[in-house]
């Protein structure tokens, strides 16, 4: 179980939760296929880490936003590993390797 670090982020969390809850239609026009859970999870995060960094722990629209975005689309926030990138335009054939350009 998750341990909230401020009783204002835990108010508001189960308030989001609460009007998620009683208004299934809101929710799922909002996050879509989205697992509701990890996006609970993800509106935890960002309310502690608002609060951590010394801002509202409110939770605003463009940071919704990319909660739903990474949620979705995880791939545009996963950070790529410069070697593998590097390697992908490496072709190795018996001739040697080439690299593609």
């Amino acid at each position: 179980m998750l341990v909230m670090k401020n009783i204002d982020c835990e108010i508001y969390i189960k308030q989001l939760i609460t009007f998620f809850e009683t208004n299934p239609g809101d929710l799922m026009e909002l996050i879509g296929d989205v697992q509701k859970e990890d996006f609970y999870k993800k509106l935890r995060e960002k309310c502690e880490k608002n609060y951590d960094d010394g801002i509202d722990h409110i939770i605003n629209r463009q940071q919704m936003i990319n909660i739903i975005m990474e949620l979705k689309i995880p791939e545009l926030f996963e950070t790529p590993n410069p070697k593998s990138v590097v390697e992908g335009y490496i072709q190795k054939t018996k001739w040697g390797k080439i690299i593609l350009n």
